[in-house]
């Protein structure tokens, strides 16, 4: 019984990773990335829709990305949508596609990405530390319950923290490797 809560516990934690690794692929690095634009939405057949499902987004180079809608009368919904995300870059188009010139980062915007990566980590290790949480009270709960001994809680709860401690570690890793991808010029 233990065993599966300690499963659980170690899938949700493997949730939280992914998901800063989501959430760190929408920064901003020395070299732009289509990620960038994941959280940007237009508005196609009245339903929110990500860019990526209404054209074809690409990298061209290290500082473009080119938007060729499907639908040539989409460009001025894509072109207002990207103006309104407020993502440091304005929006151009010809008859055929949006283009996005990424200027080179400041050392004020990398410093400003660094404290958003920070951020980002600080809520993937609260995000762990309440997965921790969960599971304990689901472990005293048994014990409460007499479904399970004193020692096999403790034990238990002692497995949780090496889960916890192992996965914070992970985190900060991510983190400061990030940190030094973004501040590399």
């Amino acid at each position: 019984m233990t065993q599966e809560i300690l499963h659980n516990t170690r899938t949700h934690m493997d949730k939280s990773i992914e998901s800063l690794k989501r959430d760190f692929s929408t920064l901003r690095s020395g070299k732009v990335s289509v990620n960038i634009l994941d959280n940007i939405r237009i508005s196609y057949y009245d339903s929110p829709t990500p860019l990526n499902q209404v054209g074809s987004v690409i990298a061209q180079d290290a500082t473009t990305i080119v938007i060729t809608p499907w639908e040539k009368s989409l460009l001025k919904d894509i072109e207002r949508a990207i103006a309104e995300a407020n993502i440091g870059v304005n929006p151009n188009s010809d008859s055929e596609c949006v283009k996005l010139f990424f200027p080179p980062m400041t050392q004020d915007q990398r410093k400003e990405i660094a404290k958003e990566t920070k951020a980002m980590g600080e809520k993937a290790k609260v995000a762990i530390r309440n997965i921790r949480q969960d599971s304990n009270n689901h472990i005293k709960k048994l014990e409460k319950d007499r479904e399970i001994t004193e020692d096999i809680s403790k034990k238990a709860q002692d497995d949780i923290q090496k889960l916890t401690d192992e996965f914070v570690k992970k985190i900060d890793e991510m983190v400061k490797n990030k940190e030094d991808e973004v501040m590399k010029v």
